[in-house]
């Protein structure tokens, strides 16, 4: 079986977050299960430098106001297709955005290239590559699946797996006439939305199927509080959604062998995790004692709950905990957290930004990670917390919700439990559930016992591509042949 994956991120050559970590770990996990996947990528400066010796496989003339071509390359173990359109994509700054964190005003046509791309493969633009099902990521890969629709690979299966509803692609009608769709296009039942174009709304009329990343998340966004002004729509298509967990990938993420750890561990050797301990101690500037450490590991924003945290912070230190935070978004709350370390010196340390490593080593010597998001699709760091025994304290959400147990005492007598949830998703309540970690802690059989079960938990993708390769096989069934 061959699909065609078209993503604007991919781990590790992109990542700006979970999408790079699941587009990147997914192809592995699917070979290992007989089903050939390739992505399809933008060409960014980082990818282009990734390789030298460069052949086309495909020549556009014009695409989206430029020359492009498409190369087929192998790069970080990865098969992928890359889409070399340097007047969209070769730029300073992130994917999306210039340094200052502004959106590049022209975002619609480099995605609609991106999207171009993926339906011309699809529709056998490449000598002797031809695939079987087309999965795209998101709102920037969404419009490939409506130029199918509209082109010549109107009759292979499509996939449209949502990450996070909130993030949609909407751009004003005026664009319409330079996508090089069909004026049918512009309707309600096409890319049409609320007067304007939607290209994540597009994807999800054109999919044959749609996931999102937790069965939670796919009820929750059937709801006015969760769809983001697309319940409607996932309402009419609730036949064909579906959700499927992400996994981690387990060979990065492992504490036996993790290098980025200062002391590697199993769950037979916890107490191998006080050198990591000590190093998140230095880094955060944080007494040597031994309350435990909570962590976040998060975008400092509104969704992720950061302003709930902001506002009873002083509560959190008064349970006993230590607090170590990194992480960068709003500056507001950058603000708040930082001003919250100085007032609470050697109990809270922040770190402003993002540091691969660094996260890894939290998650190896501290006793817990707390996630407060108001709305999480399904949630990584939540799973790289069992992995290390770096215990979660989630809100009740979302993927949060479908893979952390709570320690409840139905739970530890049956010695299920792994985490901490709490609900509803505000400032007591968080804090209530930080208290039960604290009492737990202080009784290091309880806690230790939670620790392990959370480590033997199968966070890997396996489960999940077994997942995918079903519901691939399903719409290979409702192809016409």
């Amino acid at each position: 079986m061959q699909v065609l994956s078209v993503t604007p991120e991919i781990f590790p050559l992109i990542k700006t977050g979970g999408l790079a970590d699941v587009t990147g770990a997914l192809p592995v996990a699917l070979a290992a299960k007989g089903v050939a996947m390739r992505t399809l990528i933008p060409g960014f400066p980082v990818v282009m430098e990734g390789f030298k010796k460069r052949k086309a496989v495909y020549q556009y003339p014009l695409l989206q106001g430029g020359k492009a071509s498409i190369h087929s390359v192998e790069l970080a173990g990865l098969d992928l297709f890359v889409l070399d359109a340097p007047h969209l994509f070769d730029r300073p700054g992130g994917p999306y955005g210039n340094a200052s964190g502004a959106d590049w005003p022209d975002n619609w046509r480099r995605f609609a290239a991106l999207s171009q791309a993926g339906a011309d493969i699809a529709g056998g633009a490449i000598s002797g590559y031809l695939p079987d099902i087309v999965h795209a990521h998101d709102w920037q890969s969404a419009m490939t699946l409506a130029y199918m629709r509209y082109g010549k690979a109107v009759g292979t299966p499509s996939m449209m797996t949502v990450h996070n509803l909130a993030f949609q692609g909407q751009f004003g009608a005026g664009i319409f006439g330079e996508l090089g769709l069909p004026a049918a296009a512009m309707a309600l039942d096409g890319v049409e939305y609320y007067g304007g174009v939607g290209f994540l709304k597009a994807g999800l009329q054109a999919a044959w199927a749609i996931t999102t990343v937790s069965p939670t998340y796919a009820q929750e966004i059937r709801s006015p509080e969760f769809g983001m002004g697309l319940d409607g729509l996932i309402n009419m298509r609730s036949s064909d959604l579906y959700g499927i967990v992400n996994g981690i990938d387990t060979a990065i993420w492992d504490p036996e062998t993790d290098k980025h750890l200062v002391s590697n561990y199993t769950a037979a050797t916890l107490k191998a995790r006080a050198p990591n301990r000590a190093a998140v101690e230095d880094r955060f500037g944080l007494d040597r004692d031994d309350s435990p450490i909570v962590c976040v590991i998060s975008r400092l924003t509104w969704q992720k709950g950061m302003d709930i945290l902001a506002t009873v912070i002083d509560g959190v230190v008064a349970t006993g905990v230590r607090l170590a935070i990194l992480g960068s978004g709003d500056a507001g709350l950058e603000g708040a957290l930082l001003a919250a370390a100085a007032r609470h010196r050697g109990r809270i340390g922040v770190v402003v930004g993002y540091d691969e490593g660094l996260s890894h080593t939290m998650q190896g010597g501290c006793d817990a990670i707390v996630i407060p998001s108001r709305f999480e699709p399904c949630g990584l760091t939540q799973l790289y917390g069992l992995r290390y025994g770096c215990v979660p304290v989630v809100a009740r959400t979302g993927g949060l919700a479908d893979t952390i147990i709570d320690a409840n005492e139905a739970a530890m007598a049956a010695g299920v439990a792994t985490g901490f949830q709490f609900a509803p998703n505000n400032g007591g309540a968080m804090l209530h559930a930080i208290s039960r970690l604290a009492e737990a802690y202080a009784n290091p059989a309880v806690f230790e016992t939670i620790q392990r079960q959370g480590m033997k938990t199968d966070v890997s993708w396996d489960r999940s591509a077994e997942k995918y390769v079903e519901l691939y096989r399903l719409l290979l069934s409702k192809r016409v042949a």
